[in-house]
């Protein structure tokens, strides 16, 4: 594995999209501190709760795993959507790679985010997200249909669609793009699909000849057994490795498709018949935003790189693991990852 990745020199180009978020995080010891705080304030008319951890950073998953990505030292399309403001704070963010990254930005509102996270202790920890989706709610083919945006998407090694959940024109998206580019590894997460996941579940019946690993974590693989009627066939404590193993090759199955699940214990990775699964990497978070889209930026370039799946788990475990480890929200090296890894091995 390790020389895979050390290695590794990839030699074209990811389309990334569609959402872009400012996030606001909001670091909270526990949530009946802040409900408690909250009820003292409003019984005497309101006023100003200080004192509290909070950091303004880019978010979006589309723009996370374009970040990681290009950390790692791949070619980053992105297509998303941005009013001025953003559209400045992107370039600025994403300046210091230089060519490695070609920014397409349509004119819009992008997102904004709230997340509450809740650092109780390790196995309660919780990050709570309040947002305004703006105009990432309709980023449908239409906004990227102009001949450049054809040609990137075609010539593409790989097409990553994120944050389906969010799109009401994500399904088309998906369709659109796996079509216009046959030769691209193709790989989806659907973020959080629980309002949606039985549209969820038939889009992936519709299109899943099209894609090449759906990516979801616990809460979205819940979401999809009970929308597909088998989460009597297990137990849903996805605490368990048995169960969480269990749970991602009934849905393979279920779809046709490779699956990899993300979870706190580890990660899993199914084809329908055969399964691996990865332990987590013991790490004390500092944060518990962004996370997923780290993983996913790593599995991914497992994947370019050829590894097995359980190398490629492990050293999606590892990339999570150090992002979170870390109180600065920048993402690791490969070969801080693979470091980390070997480990593990």
């Amino acid at each position: 594995m390790f020389e895979k990745l050390s290695d590794f020199e990839f030699r074209g180009n990811i389309v990334v999209l569609p959402d872009f978020f400012l996030d606001r995080i909001i670091k909270i010891n526990s949530k009946d501190e802040l409900f408690r705080t909250i009820t003292s304030k409003t019984t005497i008319g309101g006023g100003s709760i200080r004192g509290v951890n909070t950091f303004d950073i880019k978010g979006g998953n589309a723009v996370n795993v374009a970040y990681c990505l290009a950390t790692m030292g791949l070619s980053v399309t992105l297509f998303t959507i941005a009013d001025n403001i953003g559209t400045s704070i992107l370039r600025t963010i994403f300046s210091k790679f230089g060519e490695g990254v070609n920014l397409r930005i349509k004119n819009g509102k992008h997102g904004s985010t709230t997340s509450f996270e809740f650092h109780e202790d390790e196995k309660s920890n919780a990050n709570v997200m309040i947002s305004d989706v703006g105009d990432n709610k309709n980023f449908g083919p239409e906004m990227v249909n102009t001949q450049t945006d054809l040609e990137a998407i075609n010539s593409a090694k790989g097409v990553v669609l994120t944050n389906w959940a969010s799109n009401l024109s994500g399904t088309d998206l998906a369709k659109y793009l796996f079509t216009n580019s046959p030769n691209a590894f193709h790989f989806l997460d659907p973020a959080d699909i629980e309002t949606r996941k039985e549209e969820f579940r038939d889009m992936l019946k519709s299109l899943n000849n099209t894609i090449d690993v759906l990516s979801i974590n616990e809460n979205e693989c819940t979401s999809l057994l009970r929308a597909c009627n088998l989460d009597s066939e297990l137990s849903l404590n996805l605490y368990d490795i048995s169960n969480v193993k269990q749970a991602v090759k009934l849905l393979s199955s279920e779809f046709g498709l490779e699956i990899d699940l993300h979870t706190r214990i580890g990660g899993a990775w199914s084809d329908g018949k055969d399964t691996q699964f990865a332990k987590s990497f013991h790490a004390i978070p500092k944060k518990l935003t962004g996370s997923g889209d780290c993983w996913d930026a790593a599995d991914l370039v497992g994947y370019l790189a050829h590894l097995d799946a359980n190398e490629r788990l492990l050293f999606s475990n590892a990339y999570a693991s150090l992002y979170v480890g870390r109180s600065e929200f920048e993402p690791p090296t490969i070969d801080e990852a693979v470091n980390l890894a070997q480990k593990g091995f």
